[in-house]
């Protein structure tokens, strides 16, 4: 029998970018100084509990200039990966306005960030700060991992279950790395896995997430935040 040569092509891909700033190095301890110094109880969003501390959403409103230059540089990134999967021209591409909001992250070892999605939101961006060495016994301890809801109801056989990327189904892992930023659809179902660490030799997690979308010339009916 001749052999068959099928064409296969991925559908419902689900875009993820890793943009790495180039300021970060300079930039980071500035960041994290400024953080532990307004991780407050005033400051706090709801939720987090003893171990993780949210600030509120308002961090691109801060004046100081290390925030400012590193939301120029998040929103930056958002704009690169976003522009990287669209057809729009330059001109068309730089008419969208870009709306975003920001808060930072403390996660102290034994702390984590649960599942969770964002409304209203195109695209959701991690920018990590400071992270603590990865776990020499849990190879998952701290990372950003991406929940696979798609293939829930998929009957596994022999064939579907050791399928190679983009088609192995299962969670995907990101480890969050200082001066990297992930962008990914901000409906996808997300969390920071425990940090597993020493708490009294460990640093904390210190991470920024912005919620992004954008905006054209003549679109009306955007929902509020």
């Amino acid at each position: 029998m001749t052999p068959l040569a099928p064409h296969v092509v991925p559908i419902f891909a689900t875009p993820f970018g890793v943009v790495t700033l180039p300021e970060a190095e300079a930039l980071n301890p500035l960041l994290a100084a400024l953080f532990a110094e307004r991780a407050t109880p005033e400051r706090r969003a709801p939720g987090g509990g003893a171990l993780t501390y949210y600030s509120r959403d308002d961090l691109l409103d801060w004046p100081d200039a290390p925030v400012r230059q590193l939301g120029q540089g998040m929103l930056a990134g958002v704009s690169a990966v976003a522009a990287s999967l669209n057809d729009f021209s330059e001109a068309d591409f730089a008419a969208l306005r870009i709306e975003a909001r920001a808060w930072f992250t403390m996660i102290r070892p034994n702390g984590c960030v649960p599942t969770t999605n964002y409304a209203n939101t195109a695209w959701c961006a991690i920018y990590c700060v400071a992270a603590p060495e990865p776990s020499t016994t849990r190879f998952d301890s701290g990372v950003l991992r991406m929940h696979e809801a798609r293939l829930g109801t998929m009957f596994p056989d022999a064939t579907n279950s050791e399928t190679r990327f983009p088609y192995r189904p299962g969670h995907y892992t990101w480890r969050p790395v200082p001066g990297q930023l992930a962008v990914f659809p901000g409906a996808l179902t997300h969390e920071i896995a425990l940090v597993r660490a020493d708490p009294a030799a460990a640093p904390a997690m210190v991470l920024v997430t912005a919620r992004a979308r954008f905006v054209g010339p003549r679109q009306t009916g955007v929902p509020w935040w």
